[in-house]
């Protein structure tokens, strides 16, 4: 991938600046320069990397999303879009290897005010006649032995659900970016924007780029372009992933879907998982929303004592075929509004700055979609899927 340095941007003016480049960047960036417009990239890291909310390997992505109704067609747009980027070339990106949420039974798992979040997801796969299978819990450990789901529980499984792989989606869309003119800058801090005479100034550290327009994808780092007590309606919540070991002799991970367990009321109440891709692990997480102030703040060690607390919590007694053994763990964030909506507008007091932050923990699979989104917004497009 081409790059260039903040000197050779001395006297170019663009359309557009696109600040901060992992999930929704890149896709704004490829979306933007595939209809034209002069557009440059900006990132204070080096994407794809593991600083942010985009990375560690996976990322669960369905069509019936219990988070929002009008969310179902960004998730369909997103996964023709990662087809198309497939067709140009690029690894695969999207596996469809069947996914399963699953609820207790217990007390309903509510998540973003639902009261039950696996019933408002079966109900959005009704309506928009989305393939599914209902199972009882009994059905659901016949079909899937290493998932141990209580007789009281019930499940959700659709063949659409699947992972995407985070770190190649980035490159690939950066890539394509490139080879459609967009210039990306690397390794840059973005000071400030301001307001200019022909649109806007971004200052980097060294000098400033001059553009019509704006698009800041900074995710958590959006804090730093807005007023305090507007920032300070995002929370940054600190995100633990774990690589477990499976058993040598337990094959049901291998061919495993993607599943997602509420075992009880509460948000944190939640684990899911992955099947193994090496044959050696699987993935695991749960769901934390403890705030930290900003993301720079962040605790990036994971220790015994937290993955311990991980197993006996979260683990011990919903699966068959593991070791408890942690073959690694890694940190990443998400970045949360109140009621776990995206944010999309421009900023109230500058409209040429499109804001486009947060994601609240559910942004991957949406998007490519909402790429394509904030690019026909800047161009004036008719919206493929409007966000209520």
């Amino acid at each position: 991938m081409p790059l260039i340095n903040s000197n050779q941007l001395l006297d170019k003016n663009y359309d557009v600046v696109v600040v901060g480049l992992g999930a929704v960047g890149s896709a704004t960036l490829y979306q933007l320069a595939k209809r034209g417009l002069s557009v440059v990239g900006i990132d204070q890291f080096d994407p794809p990397h593991t600083l942010g909310s985009s990375h560690g390997e996976t990322r669960i992505t369905r069509l019936a999303v219990g988070e929002g109704k009008d969310y179902v067609a960004l998730a369909v747009r997103s996964h023709q879009i990662w087809k198309e980027i497939e067709s140009f070339g690029s690894e695969q990106l999207y596996h469809p290897v069947g996914g399963v949420l699953m609820d207790s039974g217990i007390s309903p798992w509510e998540k973003h005010g639902t009261k039950s979040f696996l019933d408002q997801t079966i109900s959005f796969a009704e309506e928009f006649q989305i393939d599914h299978r209902i199972e009882s819990g009994n059905q659901t450990q016949n079909r899937f032995p290493h998932l141990l789901l209580e007789p009281s529980g019930k499940s959700y499984q659709e063949s659409a659900t699947g992972y995407l792989f985070p770190e190649k989606c980035i490159a690939a869309q950066l890539d394509l970016a490139s080879k459609y003119g967009a210039d990306i800058l690397k390794n840059t801090k973005v000071k400030s924007v301001e307001p200019a005479a022909n649109g806007c100034k971004v200052q980097l550290e060294d000098r400033s780029i001059f553009s019509k327009r704006v698009v800041l994808t900074a995710g958590g780092w959006i804090k730093d372009f807005l007023p305090k007590e507007k920032g300070n309606k995002f929370k940054i919540c600190r995100q633990v992933l774990h690589w477990l070991e499976i058993d040598s002799q337990n094959k049901e991970w291998k061919k495993s879907p993607v599943f997602m367990w509420g075992f009880g009321p509460q948000p944190e109440d939640f684990i899911y998982g992955f099947p193994s891709l090496d044959g050696i692990s699987v993935k695991m997480a749960s769901e934390s929303f403890v705030e930290t102030s900003h993301p720079d703040l962040l605790i990036r060690e994971v220790g015994e004592k937290e993955q311990q607390d991980f197993w006996n919590e979260k683990v011990a007694g919903r699966f068959k075929g593991l070791t408890g053994k942690f073959i690694k763990s890694s940190v990443c964030f998400y970045t949360v509004t109140e009621d776990g909506r995206f944010i999309i507008e421009p900023l109230s007091d500058f409209p040429s700055v499109l804001m486009a932050s947060a994601c609240s923990g559910h942004g991957f699979k949406h998007s490519a979609a909402l790429g394509e989104n904030l690019a026909q917004q800047i161009c004036g497009e008719e919206l493929t899927c409007p966000l209520i």
